[in-house]
């Protein structure tokens, strides 16, 4: 399927590797120009430079911390007109509700519900002023079935929602769309920390750890991050202006719901 999105421009956040690089790669491989961002200079320009020759597209590369507003005032000196933006920022460490303490929860309101908010605010004017725009944030299968390890990002991702649900209806008149994409355990750093805690936890083998989760989800593996820049893709594609304000788990059915 042509997606229909060739010689857009795209900001996808926290990209140089894991389900960010997959949501790039996607977008590239329609013909879509990027700005990739990421914290370690070095991982971001061979993620850049391995686009660049396998997708011939145009790669910018900003190295900076997108959680932090140095580093979101330097990817938007580049990136405020570009037409598709995915936001993404790593998850907060697992703990107990007891471990918490206010600066924990600001830390964590930061990266993963204020600065996706923070860029969309900055974006959204020149794709409303253009007449089409398609954001999608990754955030985590946690918003509809909250983890209890997970408290921190159940609590800033359930308010990141809470701000999509009502903005997207608000720009949608004006060609614009925002969902969010719900991941579930993927083969990505994050999947090795969470496992690594539970290894740890319960004296187990990482290895063992890994097979005993994958062994709670019915398609019986860990995503890729391929499939997930897949469905990315498609909703930011001319095919997806339809898809308003939705919450869609990529989560291989661990979680068991019709809603």
């Amino acid at each position: 399927m042509d997606m229909g999105i060739k010689g857009k421009r795209a900001l996808v956040c926290a990209s140089s590797k894991g389900l960010g690089r997959g949501c790039a790669e996607a977008l590239a491989a329609e013909g879509v120009d990027l700005i990739i961002n990421g914290r370690n200079p070095e991982t971001l320009e061979a993620t850049a430079e391995h686009i660049r020759q396998h997708y011939g597209v145009a790669v910018l590369a900003i190295a900076a911390d997108i959680t932090t507003p140095q580093g979101q005032a330097a990817v938007l000196e580049q990136a405020s007109d570009v037409d598709i933006l995915v936001t993404n920022a790593g998850g907060p460490p697992p703990g107990m509700w007891s471990d918490w303490q206010r600066e924990d929860f600001i830390a964590a309101l930061d990266a993963n519900m204020l600065t996706p908010i923070a860029l969309m605010q900055a974006i959204m004017p020149n794709m409303i002023a253009k007449g089409w725009g398609r954001i999608v944030n990754i955030t985590s299968g946690t918003v509809k079935a909250p983890i209890p390890v997970l408290g921190l990002s159940n609590s800033a991702r359930a308010g990141l929602t809470g701000f999509v649900a009502g903005t997207a209806r608000q720009v949608a008149p004006h060609g614009v769309t925002i969902n969010n994409l719900l991941p579930g355990i993927h083969a990505t750093d994050r999947a090795t920390a969470l496992d690594t805690a539970v290894a740890q936890e319960q004296n187990i083998s990482l290895e063992a750890a890994s097979q005993q989760r994958q062994a709670t989800i019915p398609a019986g593996r860990y995503g890729t991050a391929a499939e997930f820049g897949a469905s990315c893709a498609f909703l930011c594609s001319q095919h997806a202006g339809f898809i308003v304000g939705q919450n869609i788990l990529l989560d291989g059915g661990a979680i068991n719901s019709t809603m």
